[in-house]
């Protein structure tokens, strides 16, 4: 067993349990720990759980992995080690050290969860954006996007996520990179700023964006 604490701005936002077995973390929604942030990868890291030892291994070259500080492409977690990914740090806490944590710390987590969400509440009054489907059967459709991240398409097709930020909304390719275009132009790996009347491809739908 393992417990895994993401902090974000030194305020812990998110602590779960695992047992033995093999744990998915990324920006995707599959993953068994979920990072919503552009500079995680879809698919970060691994960890692998076992009753005497644990390890980490890297999973996407252009998204850096680093435990205490180090640059590490694989290795061995011991107890309280901080794996940073992206802007956010996880800390780890192995089986034995898990009974040892004092209610006080549980409770800070809590206190932080709430905190951040205000943060983020406060930080995220930029206008209301839609999607607007203008191809194949559903034309004409709007697709508000309320959330702080929006996910769209299909895995054979392609697969989108726009996430909404105090500086805006921004887009991704999460899955077939090659069929998603903005504006007639490739995506490919990167994030774009959306802007008014940009021109979205998924797979074979069009969509506009617009600000309401």
């Amino acid at each position: 067993m393992a417990k895994l604490t993401v902090f974000f701005k030194d305020k812990a936002i998110h602590s779960r349990l695992f047992e033995n077995g093999i744990v998915h973390i990324g920006r995707d929604e599959t993953n068994d720990l979920v990072i919503d942030s552009l500079a995680v990868a879809p698919a970060h890291a691994v960890i692998v759980i076992k009753d005497s030892e644990c390890s980490i291994k890297q999973l996407h070259n252009d998204f850096p992995l680093i435990v205490n500080g180090e640059v590490v492409k694989s290795g061995n977690l011991n107890n309280n080690d901080t794996i940073a990914i992206g802007k956010h740090q996880i800390i780890f806490n192995d089986g034995e050290a898990i009974d040892a944590i004092p209610q006080q710390l549980e409770d800070l987590v809590n206190r932080d969860v709430a905190t951040l969400n205000k943060e983020i509440e406060s930080d995220l009054r930029i206008p209301t954006a839609n999607l607007q489907v203008i191809s194949g059967n559903n034309i004409g459709k709007i697709l508000p996007l309320k959330n702080a991240m929006t996910r769209l398409g299909h895995s054979d097709k392609g697969v989108i996520a726009i996430v909404k930020r105090k500086d805006g909304y921004f887009v991704s390719a999460l899955e077939h990179v090659h069929a998603i275009l903005i504006n007639d132009q490739p995506l490919g790996n990167n994030s774009a700023q959306l802007n008014d009347n940009d021109v979205l491809v998924v797979g074979d739908t069009s969509l506009q964006f617009f600000i309401s």
